[in-house]
C-alpha cells in the first residue's frame, strides 16, 4: 500500500516525515520511494526525498519544478504554464509500477490549488490512497487539523494517522495540551509526536499505517 502525505499548511514538516517513512520502510528491505509531484521555489525538499529514496532520479521523483516559492498554480501563472493534472498523475502511476511503496507529498496545504480547476485534494483523489496528516504544534493546531481532516473526508478519502510535528524548543500551554486532545476531536490517530530535531519515528508506525513491512521489530528506530 502507498501513502499520500499532506500538511496543516506549508513548512509544517511534510518532507521531513515522509523521509522518515522512507527510511523506516527501505531500513526493512521494503522498495520504498518518494514522489513529490511538484515543488515551487528551491528543490531541497524533491533532492532530499530521492536521496532517502536509495539516489532514485530527481526527474522522476519531482517531475514538476517551478521557480517561485508560492501556490504551484500562482508559480505556473508567473512562468506562463499551465499545468497538467494527469502528468502528474502518470508520474505516481510510473514509480508504483516498479517500486513496492510510494509516498507521495503534497505541496502545501490540502487545497492548495494546482491549477484553476485542480487542487491537491484533486491528485490525491485520483491518486485513490490514503492519507497521513502532519500537524504543527502550535496555537491553532486544532482547528487546523480538525478542518483539513473534515476535508479528506468530504473528498471520500480516508485520514489513517496524523503526526504532531513540534517546530521549535519552546513549548506553550497550546502545544503541551494539544498532543492529549488531537485525537479525539479529529476523530483520527496521533501515531507519533516529533520533538524538534528528532530524526527518528516510532518503528511500529508504518504497522499503524497499514504499510506492511517485515520484522518490523528488527528496524530498531533507526533511520
Amino acid at each position: 500500500m502507498s501513502l499520500f502525505v499532506t500538511g496543516t499548511d506549508t513548512g509544517v514538516g511534510k518532507t521531513h516525515v515522509t523521509r522518515l517513512i522512507l527510511g523506516l520502510l527501505r531500513s526493512a528491505g521494503v522498495d520504498a520511494v518518494g514522489y513529490k509531484p511538484v515543488a515551487c521555489g528551491d528543490r531541497e525538499d524533491a533532492i532530499l526525498l530521492a536521496e532517502a529514496s536509495g539516489g532514485l532520479d530527481l526527474e522522476l521523483v519531482n517531475p514538476v519544478h517551478l521557480q517561485s516559492p508560492v501556490a504551484p498554480q500562482v508559480a505556473a501563472l508567473l512562468e506562463n504554464r499551465r499545468l497538467d493534472p494527469q502528468s502528474l498523475i502518470d508520474g505516481y502511476h510510473r514509480l508504483a509500477a516498479s517500486h513496492d511503496v510510494v509516498i507521495v507529498e503534497g505541496a502545501g496545504g490540502w487545497e492548495v490549488p494546482v491549477n484553476d480547476g485542480f487542487r491537491i485534494s484533486d491528485l490525491a483523489f485520483a491518486l485513490r490512497l490514503p492519507v497521513l496528516l502532519v500537524v504543527a504544534n502550535r496555537l491553532g493546531a486544532l482547528n487546523h487539523a480538525i478542518l483539513t481532516v473534515e476535508a479528506i473526508r468530504n473528498k471520500g478519502l480516508e485520514c489513517i494517522g496524523m503526526v504532531l510535528n513540534q517546530l521549535g524548543d519552546e513549548l506553550d500551554t497550546a502545544m503541551i495540551t494539544n498532543k492529549g486532545v488531537i485525537a479525539e476531536l479529529t476523530g483520527v490517530p496521533l501515531v507519533d509526536h516529533l520533538i524538534h530535531g528528532q530524526d527518528t519515528l516510532d518503528p511500529d508506525l508504518p504497522t499503524h499505517l497499514g504499510l506492511k513491512i517485515p520484522d518490523i521489530h528488527a528496524i530498531g528506530g533507526n533511520v
